[in-house]
């Protein structure tokens, strides 16, 4: 018969030397977990002796207690007359109201104010949080607004479709979701809920490796035409990142795998680390703080509070390089690779100089989470424009970061994108409501789109153009140094 604890027997094990948690309503001891966890002792012993299930649940992927610790871990149960009682203010005990209806929500900015309203602090924190002053995370959305458009007027606006493709898949719309981790965190249908949403939008959406669902509970409910991308930091011991690869390949939905390289360390985000300070904060399934390459390439973890953005890149490899990296991809995956994070003009032509292991590039800045005063995405594209227009012919070129209207969108796609993602809002609408928030965001991004196409008077995607844009004001904030792409040619020749 198992045994059944009282709160305050297992309260007393809360050193490194005996460590129990209390879970889900069972007793765990976690205390051989100690040296093994990813991101070291610390963040667990915080919750030693207590109920961490609040500060658990929300960011770890169901099934990971079974996966990660052995069954002779659980002790028992807990009784739950023992466990201390939360006193409500009497302020806050009229009953709270929930969401309105999405149909009401006519803009992204209102869908972020009500989520804002519906979820955690720990969770807004990390959400909304982005590097130093947030610069970067202000500027990736008022770029867009110093591009104007250019209508034209008697064009039969009558019809305007939205179809596109990507990597050679249909897809119902150029509007994709980002890989944006802890989505768990704003609401429990998590990365399954924007699934949901995508698929009956026809929708691609990009797997983040930080997700809070594993990524078979993510697709098992997956359309047969839908389309998932598998987002992966390199881990420095590489063993894990090629069993996840092995995973991955298994899973038919999953057409290409996202090699991020924005943040081969993590940002400094405020917000986020603020809100740690304020009180405990569970361990994610990557790990907990930022791990630094030693000389044995052992995890060193680092002092400070950490957040949850912090926590989540324990144990990444700062360490990638074009010349072993993608060779090292190669041997383990044969799904096409798109590389994520391109910031400027010479590593996008790099890139090219890679296909056709690498089909595809995502212009994006982490949404402003990394390097604050990087340049916006958009930037990034007029760059490429600029210096090696050649780029767009050898590779599918996407954007991210800082899309808030369909004007947005469009602007995008004239200048050379393929497909525009979305990070932030995907999680926004979902933290306001569920599927349905997820689908409330896709629906307004894509009424918007459409309605700017026709007053543009374009008919389809494939249509629009630069033609369609001026990017004059702009133009003055693009990189007018010299463009390095013959001294790239040159190194290239030489390593080969």
């Amino acid at each position: 018969m198992a045994k059944v604890f009282d709160a305050a027997e297992v309260a007393k094990h809360n050193t490194r030397e005996s460590c129990w948690v209390i879970l889900y309503g069972k007793v765990y001891d976690v205390t051989d977990f100690l040296s093994s966890h990813p991101g070291g002792a610390k963040i667990i012993l915080k919750l030693a002796g207590n109920d961490a299930t609040e500060e658990y649940d929300p960011i770890h992927p169901p099934g990971i207690l079974e996966e990660e610790l052995k069954p002779e871990a659980c002790l028992g149960s807990v009784d739950a007359n023992t466990l201390p009682k939360e006193e409500t203010p009497a302020a806050s005990q009229e009953p709270a109201q929930g969401p309105p209806p999405m149909e009401n929500l006519l803009n992204l900015n209102e869908i972020e104010d009500v989520a804002t309203k519906q979820i955690s602090h720990k969770a807004w924190a990390y959400y909304y949080s982005a590097s130093d002053d947030l610069v970067t995370k202000q500027i990736n959305t008022e770029a867009y607004r110093s591009i104007l458009l250019r209508p034209r007027v008697f064009v039969d606006c009558s019809r305007c479709d939205l179809d596109t493709s990507v990597l050679g898949y249909k897809l119902k719309t150029p509007i994709f979701v980002a890989p944006a981790a802890m989505a768990r965190l704003g609401h429990p249908s998590g990365e399954a809920g924007i699934a949901e949403a995508c698929r009956s939008f026809g929708a691609m959406q990009i797997i983040s490796n930080n997700a809070s669902m594993t990524p078979e509970q993510i697709v098992k409910d997956a359309a047969p035409d839908q389309v998932f991308g598998w987002q992966i930091y390199v881990q420095i011991d590489r063993k894990k990142s090629e069993a996840m690869l092995a995973r991955i390949n298994k899973l038919k939905a999953i057409k290409f795998i996202v090699l991020t390289l924005d943040a081969p360390v993590p940002g400094k985000r405020e917000d986020d680390e603020r809100n740690s300070l304020a009180g405990a904060s569970t361990a994610v399934t990557s790990g907990v703080k930022a791990a630094e390459r030693t000389a044995d390439d052992t995890p060193d973890v680092t002092g400070g509070s950490g957040g949850v953005g912090q926590q989540l890149f324990a144990g990444t490899d700062p360490s990638l390089t074009w010349r072993e990296t993608l060779p090292w991809l190669a041997k383990h995956t044969d799904l096409p690779i798109v590389l994520k994070g391109l910031q400027t003009h010479e590593d996008a032509y790099l890139a090219s100089l890679h296909a056709p292991q690498v089909k595809g590039i995502i212009l994006s800045n982490h949404g402003g989470r990394a390097l604050d005063t990087a340049p916006p995405a958009v930037h990034t594209l007029l760059e490429i424009r600029k210096f090696c227009p050649e780029v767009f012919d050898k590779l599918e070129v996407y954007v991210d970061g800082g899309i808030r209207r369909g004007t947005d969108v469009v602007k995008a796609l004239c200048l050379g994108a393929k497909a525009v993602g979305l990070g932030r809002p995907a999680l926004w609408g979902l933290a306001a409501g569920g599927p349905d928030g997820v689908r409330r965001t896709l629906q307004i991004l894509a009424d918007e789109s459409k309605t700017c196409m026709r007053l543009l008077g374009v008919e389809t995607v494939d249509a629009l153009g630069p033609q369609h844009t001026n990017t004059r004001m702009v133009e003055n904030q693009i990189y007018d140094g010299p463009s390095n792409l013959g001294s790239l040619r040159h190194s290239l020749r030489a390593k080969l």
